[in-house]
């Protein structure tokens, strides 16, 4: 039987901000949303790629000397190994694409830093 979510509606119906939660996996990979406003952290993935899309409101990943400016329906994809931090200026609802090795904020520890597990809670 079909599994059919909708990562929009999930993204809305969360609370908690900069708070990823898992909506699918494929093969080695997590697919997952969040809700977010203001600024993450400056942090970087050594060994995994991130795709960010843009499921609702504006997203600016700010890069070493560099930024781009997302819109909804909008991605990118941070390379393995490039410091980023991503920022909304207003709330924000985002999908992510990650591997399941990817650490929510690198080997950077901050408050809004999520673990698996808590990114793995039924929604």
């Amino acid at each position: 039987m079909p599994n059919i979510v909708s990562p929009k509606q999930i993204a809305a119906s969360l609370t908690e901000l900069w708070s990823p939660r898992v909506v699918g996996e494929v093969d080695d990979s997590y697919i997952k949303v969040a809700k977010v406003h203001g600024s993450l952290t400056w942090h970087s993935h050594e060994n995994e790629d991130e795709m960010f899309l843009v499921l609702k409101g504006r997203l600016r990943i700010e890069l070493e000397g560099s930024a781009v400016e997302l819109g909804e329906g909008e991605m990118f994809i941070v390379p393995k190994g490039v410091r980023h931090n991503p920022v909304a200026e207003d709330e924000c609802q985002i999908m992510l694409i990650e591997r399941k090795s990817t650490l929510h904020t690198g080997t950077e520890l901050t408050e809004k830093t999520r673990s698996l597990t808590e990114q793995l809670r039924p929604v």
